[in-house]
């Protein structure tokens, strides 16, 4: 990906502007570089430009959500321009920090077409992590029942993977990839099936793939009165086959299967997007970083 300097303004120390007009560079390079000291938050297209440091890829553009509906509630408001997720929009309101109409905002207040949301003062800024980590079958995503363990618990002796939580989940009995961040605002993005976000699975099956079970799987599946949406099947065995989904409903792979009169022995997710499981060992994760991180944000649309 490349990225045009012509394209980027600078807000610098003392509310000067500084315009960069070289030709484009590999985004890559740019990330490697350090450009200006003082440099304020700012956000240009895919990219955002942070304190005295680097470019860095930004959150996605929210040029596809759906405008808000009025009235809405305060921390539902929040979330929506991207400015905190629900819960750290409650903590920002019971500070004291968010005005409405130049009031200070209760938990609860709705926000009406026109009004005018502020923010007192400026909150510093936040470290976002993004991991990928591959989730053993027997691991309960979130909120294990007595006797069970989940991913937090799994994880809890890294440092690193300290307030981080899991975007989306995976049953108990499958395996693979389950991105671990800090980062709220990714949440809708990822699960959301309007975004259409693909997500790959390898699975196997108790008997052999009938005849047609390809073209039943892709051309949509009843699932208790749902009719699942189109998807991309891959025979690899006479039990084995690969599927992209871009929706993700409870236990879906599972249910299909089912409706097809088989049933699933083995469920492992491979990808996320351009995220891949690769080699990651049960229990592993690593940092998502660098151009595999722009590319995964770039690719959330």
């Amino acid at each position: 990906m490349r990225i045009n300097y012509g394209e980027i303004r600078l807000l610098v120390n003392h509310g000067h502007c500084a315009n960069l007009t070289q030709s484009a560079i590999p985004i890559g390079r740019l990330l490697r570089s350090r450009i200006l000291t003082g440099v304020t938050l700012f956000w240009v297209s895919h990219f955002q430009i942070v304190s005295g440091q680097y470019i860095v890829p930004a959150m996605p553009s929210l040029s596809r959500k759906t405008p808000a509906v009025y009235p809405i509630r305060i921390n539902r408001y929040l979330a929506h321009e991207d400015i905190a997720t629900r819960r750290g929009a409650d903590n920002l309101i019971t500070q004291g920090k968010v005005l409405i109409n130049g009031r200070a905002a209760k938990l609860g207040d709705q926000v009406n077409e026109g009004d005018k949301v502020e923010m007192r003062g400026k909150p510093a800024p936040k470290k976002y992590v993004y991991f990928a980590y591959n989730k053993p079958r027997g691991i309960i995503t979130h909120s294990p029942q007595f006797g069970e363990k989940d991913i937090k618990q799994s994880v809890a002796h890294a440092r690193s993977l300290r307030n981080v939580f899991p975007v989306g989940r995976l049953d108990k009995n499958s395996s693979g990839l389950i991105i671990l961040t800090n980062d709220g605002r990714v949440t809708d993005h990822i699960l959301n099936p309007d975004y259409a976000h693909e997500k790959e699975y390898c699975v196997e099956t108790n008997e052999p793939l009938r005849e047609g079970f390809k073209k039943a799987m892709e051309g949509g599946v009843n699932i208790d009165g749902y009719v699942t949406k189109s998807c991309t099947v891959r025979k690899t065995g006479p039990k084995r086959f690969t599927i992209v989904l871009t929706e993700g409903k409870k236990h879906q792979i599972r249910r299909m299967v089912a409706a097809l009169h088989n049933s699933v022995v083995a469920l492992e997710r491979t990808r996320i997007l351009n995220i891949r499981l690769g080699t990651l060992a049960p229990g592993a994760w690593r940092p998502i970083e660098s151009e595999e991180l722009e590319t995964f944000f770039f690719q959330l649309g």
